[in-house]
């Protein structure tokens, strides 16, 4: 196994910027997931690591290797496409054993590493099928098998889960875990699924307009976003953001007033008539607020109307509309929920939960930390 080291990473496709200055290490055996929408540039790093894509510049290291002339058949890295690209004249076991057979390992080696996988991706039925005969999550899992049979020393995931149903990709994304769990082999998993990147990262990389937003643990990020834009993108549902003017009785939100609790004035010194961008998760808006003693100013309220209602079983969410803007409320199983679009409400947003984010440029003005359980 071995450690991935990108030093100032930049790709240029002819007068546009793919990735710019992207540097990260990801240290031997952990899981690594990069995040980000469409076109942000998370498949081109991908590729880069594996050599598929050279860089414009940068330097890209695999264990103490320098890896930038090192062509991509001699960097001893395993991937998988999302379109599974097998085989198709070739049975399941020939698949997974076609690595394994161009690096002219022992007949015997192969058929014991083929069994070990099939076993552990549940395939031994399907050992002697051909790709036609699979289902898609059959498909993807012999793709899996192919890469971990190789036992390189890192493991390249593009998007591997995207084509499947729900409860197929669920079912997966826990089996990929397991496995890593158990092989402990350097992963890179490029992903545009936000719950994946919390799922399964030990570390995420969010990436937007081929720059890096913010590098952390799952639950850090969630709590102690960077910036705007990572504190809507992670997340589901997303962190409302809701435009505000601070006045010198509060944040004026489409005419209502919030009341701006004390530490936002002391540390940001917000001037009378700025305009900023509020921003608090859907969890910490309530219709009914269970307050205890002590937390008289803990609530700032807001009047809104029901657009939307979204039963999920384990919770609903309610999508309510505010002048130029929208709140989501998540209300969790057990509570009675007989609300109606139409509806009036008011909402109990608490202020201790509360973000805010420079309206130009998405910076993140308020909290500078936050505590958050890991």
């Amino acid at each position: 196994m071995a450690n991935v080291r990108l030093e100032n990473i930049k790709r240029r496709f002819n007068n546009v910027t793919a990735v710019e200055d992207i540097s990260f290490e990801i240290p031997d055996g952990e899981f690594w997931v990069l995040v980000g929408p469409s076109g942000c540039g998370k498949s081109t790093i991908l590729r880069t690591i594996a050599g598929l894509e050279a860089a414009s510049s940068g330097n890209l290291y695999i264990g103490d290797r320098l890896m930038n002339d090192i062509p991509a058949r001699q960097r001893d890295v395993a991937m998988v496409f999302q379109n599974y690209a097998l085989y198709p004249h070739m049975t399941v076991a020939e698949n997974i054993a076609f690595g394994l057979k161009m690096r002219h390992l022992d007949s015997k080696v192969i058929q014991e590493r083929v069994q070990t996988v099939a076993r552990s991706l549940s395939l031994q039925h399907l050992l002697e099928r051909k790709p036609k005969q699979l289902s898609g999550g059959q498909q993807q899992r012999v793709a899996l098998g192919r890469a971990i049979a190789r036992q390189a020393e890192v493991f390249l995931l593009d998007e591997p889960l995207s084509n499947l149903d729900a409860q197929l990709r669920d079912d997966t994304r826990a089996e990929l875990k397991q496995l890593h769990q158990k092989l402990a082999i350097t992963t890179v998993y490029v992903t545009h699924d936000q719950v994946e990147a919390m799922t399964l990262a030990d570390k995420i990389v969010v990436l937007n307009q081929g720059k890096i937003q913010q590098i952390g643990e799952p639950q850090k990020i969630y709590a102690q976003p960077a910036n705007r834009m990572v504190a809507t993108f992670l997340g589901n549902p997303p962190m409302n953001i809701l435009p505000a003017k601070f006045t010198n009785k509060g944040f004026d939100i489409a005419g209502q007033l919030l009341p701006c609790p004390n530490l936002v004035k002391e540390r940001l010194n917000l001037r009378e008539g700025i305009t900023v961008d509020l921003g608090i998760r859907p969890e910490f808006v309530s219709i009914t607020p269970v307050a205890r003693e002590g937390e008289e100013g803990k609530f700032g309220k807001l009047n809104v109307e029901v657009r939307v209602v979204e039963p999920l079983g384990r919770e609903t969410l309610i999508r309510a509309a505010l002048p130029g803007s929208e709140i989501i409320i998540n209300i969790q199983a057990g509570r009675s929920v007989n609300i109606r679009p139409g509806d009036e409400l008011s909402l109990d947003l608490d202020l201790d939960e509360l973000f805010v984010f420079d309206l130009e440029t998405g910076d993140k003005l308020y909290p500078s930390s936050r505590v958050y359980s890991s």
